[in-house]
């Protein structure tokens, strides 16, 4: 004897449920490599060629899930199959979160001058002396690209200025190597007016050289702070702001 159920089908079929996970399976896999790309680099595993070109094969892939994710949403409404809606729209929102930071650093980008080495002294930079074998090794130049920088960087950073402190030359110098090792930066020299070392990027593990000079003077010890890439043309900014930022957390610490 046959038997049937009265309860209808759901209109769609598995129409709305392959995209859905589909875009899950993309999603993964974009994760995997966008959020693998710094770290494999930084690790010796992959050359810097190929974690930029992992990365943008992850973006690729990051836009191929949004689409499946809003083509199931849009099937799934219609069919009126909420699950799949549902996973539709995760995937929507998670490739937007995971977007967001590679969007921000392309809108960093357009909103900095493509320069990398900055400093609050201009005219008379800090040198790089401990550090001078290491940057001759890298790409870009051991001492400062002058005038073609120095322009671009009082346009975009016009308040990065040198701090003065009226506290004792020694204070002020142990005060800036506590600040310096605190960050974790790898100190390559200090001496009674000079200190060098090096920041390492948390995502790629890119290499920036900070000289820290003290100058004394009437009003007291000039702190002038020099940070530089040793790789790419642009540094986003992020030398600019790691000068601001030292500066004002020392000012705070000798306070």
């Amino acid at each position: 004897m046959s038997t049937f159920s009265l309860r209808p089908r759901p209109r769609g079929g598995r129409w709305p449920t392959a995209p859905a996970w589909l875009g899950v399976l993309l999603l993964a896999a974009a994760a995997l490599l966008m959020g693998g790309a710094g770290p494999a680099h930084r690790l010796g595993l992959l050359p810097l060629g190929t974690a930029f070109d992992l990365l943008r094969l992850g973006a690729y892939l990051g836009v191929g899930a949004a689409a499946l994710g809003l083509l199931a949403l849009v099937i799934a409404t219609l069919c009126r199959r909420w699950r799949p809606a549902f996973v539709g729209l995760l995937v929507l929102a998670l490739v937007a979160a995971m977007m967001a930071v590679p969007w921000q650093l392309m809108q960093r980008a357009q909103a900095v001058p493509p320069i990398h080495d900055i400093t609050t002294d201009m005219a008379d930079p800090p040198a790089f002396e401990a550090l001078a074998a290491a940057r001759e090794a890298a790409p870009n130049a051991v001492d400062y690209p002058g005038e073609r920088f120095a322009s671009q960087q009082r346009r975009a950073y016009p308040g990065l200025r040198p701090l003065v402190v009226d506290r004792p030359l020694d204070e002020v110098m142990a005060a800036a190597e506590a600040e310096a090792r605190e960050r974790g930066w790898a100190i390559a020299a200090v001496e009674e007016t000079h200190l060098e070392a090096t920041a390492t990027t948390r995502w790629f593990g890119f290499e920036d050289d900070v000289a820290v000079r003290l100058t004394e003077q009437a009003d007291g010890v000039r702190v002038d702070v020099r940070s530089a890439s040793r790789l790419g043309r642009s540094d986003l900014g992020t030398n600019a702001a790691r000068i601001h930022t030292f500066l004002t957390d020392l000012e705070a610490r000798l306070r």
